[in-house]
């Protein structure tokens, strides 16, 4: 029985109880576009197909869900937005995404929830392009030509590739605070471990992205579940203790952590993480991304080991490739759209209370289980 069927009283039908749920979730943002299916929803909250499609049946007559022909379920307009959603103003959404194959996938699903909420203001994406070498006169210059059309504020999502980056995304942000552009960072601080936040940030739930993974694999009878980190970053790092914790609360398990060494290639990273894991003995693994999970995937298959039989893989951000990909991947998704929402109420509390200390906003995901780790 899982948390949400056991947590619920004997006189309450199970999809009563799941439509609070789903409910408590679009009214807090998540699903302002298109709702799970019924498949996901069931493999998300451990109940029959039959439960979760009686709970959305329940949202329909509340009129919180409407479903189109061949499409899908969507949560229902809402005619009144909330007043700090109403700015209309011109924002520059920009991006510093790891290159590599995954690279416009990764910029896709931060720029996603920006383009669900075009009605609230105008954003312009542009990435911040900067060669490896650059010292602040060029990366002044880069910034300048991304802001050239003067917004109102950024939302920023920094690099979490080398140091050298790094200082480019600080002289990125002290040219935006030199013309008094105020910024939010997206889904993680600057590079670096413990580094003090040093502008508001919003962004989604590593932690308990770890935390749920983790106890998925655990629940399963994994004995060694492995998760794979690189960059330290604000996200790689709440992830890896989300992880830790769980394996502590459920009986002190010994840790495998696989720290993918940053002089790697890209295309280099899945083949030497699935020899760790071999190394290790690992039966589950917690990957940062899908695409970096989906490599795995293959590069076990190519060593010999079955998934989900031999060793379970999860991955990060639900994007499109792990979905479409022939075994489908469990993965804990990106609440993009909330993102974009909260980020937007967040730049407004700081135009209006530009001495406030910086805000961290955390979002959570959901698990969505696929074959990668049931069979």
């Amino acid at each position: 029985m899982s948390r949400s069927e056991a947590s619920e009283s004997e006189s309450t039908p199970k999809y009563v109880f799941l439509a609070e749920q789903l409910a408590a979730r679009i009214r807090a943002g998540e699903w302002a576009g298109k709702v799970p299916t019924v498949r996901d929803i069931a493999g998300s909250y451990e109940v029959s197909s039959f439960t979760a499609s009686r709970a959305l049946q329940v949202l329909r007559d509340r009129g919180l869900v409407v479903t189109r022909d061949r499409s899908g379920s969507y949560v229902a307009a809402t005619e009144d937005p909330p007043p700090a959603e109403k700015s209309g103003g011109s924002w520059a959404v920009v991006t510093r995404v790891s290159p590599g194959p995954w690279q416009l996938a990764s910029e896709a699903v931060v720029k996603v929830g920006f383009e669900r909420v075009m009605g609230e203001g105008t954003f312009t994406g542009r990435p911040l392009e900067v060669p490896a070498g650059a010292g602040r006169a060029e990366t002044e210059r880069a910034a300048r030509a991304v802001l050239r059309d003067r917004p109102e504020g950024v939302f920023f999502l920094p690099s979490r590739v080398s140091e050298e980056l790094c200082r480019q995304d600080e002289w990125f942000l002290a040219e935006c605070e030199r013309i008094g552009l105020p910024v939010v960072l997206l889904d993680r601080n600057l590079r670096g471990d413990n580094r003090p936040l040093g502008h508001d940030l919003v962004a989604s739930d590593h932690f308990d992205g770890g935390l749920r993974c983790t106890e998925h694999l655990i629940g399963l009878g994994r004995k060694n579940v492995a998760c794979v980190v690189a960059s330290p970053t604000s996200s790689h790092n709440d992830r890896l203790a989300g992880y830790l914790y769980a394996l502590q609360a459920a009986g002190d398990r010994p840790a495998r952590v696989v720290r993918v060494p940053e002089h790697l290639d890209a295309r280099e990273v899945q083949p030497w993480v699935a020899d760790e894991l071999v190394r290790l003995g690992a039966d589950g693994a917690v990957c940062y991304q899908d695409y970096v999970a989906v490599g795995v995937i293959l590069e076990l298959f190519r060593r010999g080991l079955n998934v989900p039989r031999d060793v379970a893989v999860v991955g990060c951000d639900d994007l499109p490739l792990g979905q479409s990909f022939a075994l489908g991947v469990t993965s804990y998704s990106y609440p993009s759209e909330a993102i974009a929402r909260t980020a937007l109420r967040v730049m407004a509390n700081r135009i209006a209370h530009p001495g406030d200390p910086p805000a961290k906003v955390l979002l959570p995901g959901r698990l969505v289980v696929r074959d990668s780790t049931v069979s």
